[in-house]
């Protein structure tokens, strides 16, 4: 993967921005001198990708197995996607949340589609991820019950990544994310991972809400245990709280199926949506399952100035119709199963996780870090979400033959990661 490639053809980003002919290091310092410090030093400076193929400021080439972090479902500019964005911006781009827009409700009717859910059901677009949790935290505020206990509880788990905004942080288990910005809004209890007998402890009739990703995926994609979900809905169901599942990074696709809860037998109460749902232009989602739980949030309680425009929303639209009509999700499924199969024969290598294309794998030494550094020097984009933990959420559309790019160079990167330490 050490191709160089000129980059010296002209888009018309160049006309506003002339994106060839400086190196790296250049970006990098002006980057330094205008960027917030909020997400340390940039890896690399990215100008240009094609499918699961991107390219830096220097001209390397780079196969992209982590896809934005699980955004880039179709790889980048996808024609199609590409060309419905930019029909519909010189049509109609922004309209505010005082109108509506074709591609808005398609798309809302679209996601109830896809998701089952039942009569009465309902869509709140947002912009990411973390304001489709917010929302989703509001809606848990407003299930206070009529009783004399009143519900004032949430229970999230240890390990759980809900967003980094003001109430999805309190949702957030990792100390170092939290305690700068402490006191967060209260109410909201962390428990063990996959510990049903704990969930049965916490969850009684002072829980507005449980919170939980089908696979957590900032842990180091780790998967609910069988039989979790459906514990949680049963207990859910009985006192009188809802079950929220965060399917930011597990849904459309991104495990060979639309929701990577779909085979728990149970229906929610609500689920958040994200990440891979615009292809890579910004969009996020709240489901609420049956009127009673859509009706909790009323006109006036929430609301957005960007989210559902028409822009993303047929962004969305092009996204869900190139994973349906190239039958995407049965690549992810197969792709997936292909790498990890691999991987786990890979010495070095103690444990693979996942579904579809999710797929997180632990080593025998705390090298992740330097693994991700040894790839890019060779040519691919990982992550490490852990010290001995590597991520991978490629494009949906990554190909068998790429991914043996990856299989072949591994052990050399793994070896080049181990003697820099």
């Amino acid at each position: 993967m050490n191709t160089m490639e000129n980059l010296e053809h002209r888009t018309p980003v160049a006309e506003l921005v002339e994106t060839t002919g400086h190196a790296g290091s250049e970006w990098l310092s002006r980057y330094s001198s205008s960027l917030m410090n909020v997400f340390g030093t940039p890896q690399r400076v990215l100008v240009r990708g094609a499918g699961c193929l991107v390219w830096d400021a220097d001209g390397k080439e780079y196969l992209d197995l982590l896809g934005g972090i699980a955004v880039n479902a179709l790889g980048h500019a996808h024609p199609f996607v590409t060309s419905v964005i930019a029909s519909q911006l010189a049509t109609l781009g922004h309209v505010s949340n005082f109108f509506t827009s074709p591609t808005q409700v398609a798309l809302a009717e679209k996601l109830l589609e896809l998701a089952h859910a039942p009569a009465g059901s309902k869509v709140f677009f947002s912009n990411s991820g973390t304001e489709a949790n917010e929302a989703a935290f509001k809606l848990a505020r407003r299930n206070t019950g009529d009783g004399a206990v009143k519900r004032t509880k949430i229970i999230a788990l240890e390990g759980a990544f809900h967003g980094r905004t003001m109430g999805a942080l309190a949702l957030t288990a990792k100390e170092a994310y939290r305690a700068p910005f402490e006191p967060l809004p209260g109410g909201v209890v962390h428990i063990p991972f996959g510990d049903v007998e704990a969930l049965k402890a916490a969850v009684d009739e002072t829980v507005a809400a449980v919170f939980l990703e089908p696979i957590q995926g900032e842990a180091g994609v780790r998967p609910l245990p069988p039989g979790y979900l459906k514990a949680a809905r049963e207990l859910t169901a009985r006192t009188g709280a809802l079950l929220i599942l965060d399917e930011v990074q597990t849904g459309i696709g991104r495990t060979g199926k639309w929701l990577a809860s779909e085979d728990a037998g149970i229906v929610p109460d609500a689920i958040t949506l994200a990440k891979g749902l615009g292809g890579g232009f910004p969009i996020g989602a709240l489901i609420t399952m049956g009127g009673q739980t859509s009706s909790l949030l009323s006109a006036g309680q929430h609301g957005t100035t960007f989210g559902g425009n028409p822009v993303a929303t047929a962004a969305a639209l092009a996204t869900l119709h190139a994973l349906e009509s190239q039958n995407v999700l049965a690549n992810a499924t197969a792709v997936g199963e292909h790498l990890r199969s691999a991987l786990a024969a890979i010495p070095g290598v103690t444990e693979v996780r996942g579904e579809g294309l999710l797929i997180g794998f632990d080593l025998d030494a705390d090298v992740a870090p330097a693994v991700v550094q040894a790839g890019l020097d060779a040519g691919f984009i990982i992550n490490s979400p852990g010290p001995r933990t590597i991520r991978l959420a490629p494009p949906l559309i990554l190909t068998t033959a790429q991914a043996d790019t990856f299989l072949a160079a591994f052990p050399a990167i793994l070896q080049t990661a181990k003697d820099a330490q």
